[in-house]
Parts: C-alpha cells; sequence; structure tokens
C-alpha cells in the first residue's frame, strides 16, 4: 500500500529535481534575510506592546503584527519557489 506522500508524487508526475549549488546558497540567503526581517518586526512590534494602554490596543498590535509576519514569510516564501522552479 503506497502512502500519502507516494500517491501525490505520482499525480505531480515524481518529485523535485535536484537543487544547484547556486539554488542552495540563493535559498540560505533568502532565509537568512526572511529571520533578519522577522527578527525586526518582533523588536519593533514588542516597543509598540510596552506602550499598549489598554487591552483593545494590544490586541491590534499583536494582529497587526501577526498579519506583516504572515506577509513576510509569504514574499519570501515566493521568492524560494522561483528559484526552486528556475
Amino acid at each position: 500500500m503506497k502512502s500519502a506522500w507516494e500517491l501525490a508524487l505520482e499525480r505531480t508526475g515524481g518529485g523535485q529535481k535536484p537543487l544547484t549549488d547556486g539554488q542552495r546558497q540563493a535559498l540560505t540567503e533568502i532565509n537568512t534575510r526572511c529571520k533578519a526581517k522577522l527578527a525586526e518586526i518582533d523588536i519593533v512590534y514588542s516597543d509598540k506592546l510596552k506602550k499598549a494602554t489598554s487591552r483593545e490596543e494590544a490586541d491590534q498590535i499583536l494582529a497587526d503584527k501577526q498579519v506583516e509576519s504572515a506577509s513576510v514569510q509569504n514574499q519570501f516564501e515566493r521568492e524560494k519557489d522561483k528559484i526552486r522552479n528556475s
């Protein structure tokens, strides 16, 4: 019996092609930039959170942080997908 992963590979035409050294290096650089940007977001929003004067304001700051972090992660994932597919 085949696993779900094996069935998905069959449907999509197989596994991913091996990455070149240049692609690996580019992906590493993207991961580094992503981590740095997410750390920057953490710092900015932790400062804002410390200055919050109400629970509602703190909740809004946390929601904004989550939205911005997700946006940054999606942006970097798109960049990585471009490299993987090139």
